[in-house]
């Protein structure tokens, strides 16, 4: 991966619906060295997907979206919690962080309720020793 590569990438992270041709003129290449870029870095892996990112407040199906720091038991490995958490309703995004907690888990529940089974089964199924929930109450606008 060299500077283009780069730059074209952090282009994508602001608008992943910008065409090949605006693209192209951001970065100094043609539209069709920029689509054949963005082929690459997909075939490659450093390009996963493409997303929308969803204000929560004006999506009201989801009701609560929740972090959750987790600390695994000591007896649970990270593979067996990454098959086991995946496989919970709601869960949206699990990342492996330094500090005091094993994980960071992005959730969201329809209420306090569904959020309370949410924990309860990440105790009992994906091998949770502790965790500490904190509620998203807003999001603050994009750039």
């Amino acid at each position: 991966m060299d500077r283009l590569d780069r730059e074209i990438l952090g282009v994508l992270q602001e608008d992943a619906r910008i065409s090949y041709r605006d693209l192209g003129v951001r970065v100094g290449l043609s539209a069709n060295a920029a689509a054949d870029r963005v082929r690459r870095l997909r075939k490659d892996g450093v390009i996963r997907g493409f997303t929308v990112i969803v204000d929560p407040a004006a999506d009201t199906r989801t009701g609560l979206v929740v972090f959750i720091d987790v600390t695994l038991r000591m007896d649970t490995t990270n593979e067996t919690f990454e098959r086991a958490v995946l496989t919970l309703p709601g869960i949206t995004e699990v990342v492996h962080v330094t500090g005091g907690h094993d994980y960071l888990v992005r959730a969201t529940a329809a209420d306090t309720a569904s959020l309370d089974t949410l924990l309860r089964r990440l105790k009992r199924e994906a091998g949770v020793a502790h965790s500490n929930t904190r509620v998203a109450l807003r999001a603050a606008p994009g750039p």
